[in-house]
C-alpha cells in the first residue's frame, strides 16, 4: 500500500510552513526548537522528493513552496502579529488559487 503522492506533498507542505514559522525562534540558547527546526526541514524535503517521484517536478515544487508561503504568511499574522492588510489577503488568496489550479491541470492522477 503506497501513499497518495498529493497527501505526501501536502504534509510536506505543512512541515515548510513548520520550519520556515519556526526560523525566527532559531538560537543557540534554544537547541530543542532549533533541532525541531533542522528535522521538520529534512523531513520537508524528504517527502517532497518522495512526492516527486509520481508528481510533475514542477507543479510539486510549485504547491509546495505556495503550501509554505500561504501557511508561513498566516502563521505570521496570527502568532507574530505580523499585518493582515485587505492586499494582503488577496494576494494569500491568488497564491492558493495558483495551487489549486496547479492540482487540477497537472495531468497527474496518482
Amino acid at each position: 500500500m503506497s501513499i497518495n503522492p498529493w497527501v505526501t506533498l501536502v504534509v510536506a507542505g505543512l512541515l515548510e510552513v513548520l520550519w520556515a514559522s519556526g526560523l525566527k525562534n532559531v538560537s543557540l540558547q534554544r537547541p530543542l526548537t532549533s533541532l525541531g527546526v533542522l528535522v521538520a526541514l529534512a523531513a520537508s524535503m524528504i517527502l517532497l522528493w518522495v512526492a516527486t517521484q509520481k508528481l510533475p517536478i514542477g507543479t510539486a515544487y510549485a504547491i509546495w513552496t505556495g503550501i509554505g508561503a500561504v501557511g508561513a504568511a498566516l502563521v505570521g499574522i496570527v502568532v507574530y502579529g505580523e499585518p493582515a492588510t485587505a492586499v494582503r489577503a488577496v494576494c494569500i488568496l491568488l497564491i492558493v488559487a495558483g495551487i489549486v489550479g496547479l492540482k487540477l491541470f497537472s495531468g497527474a492522477h496518482a
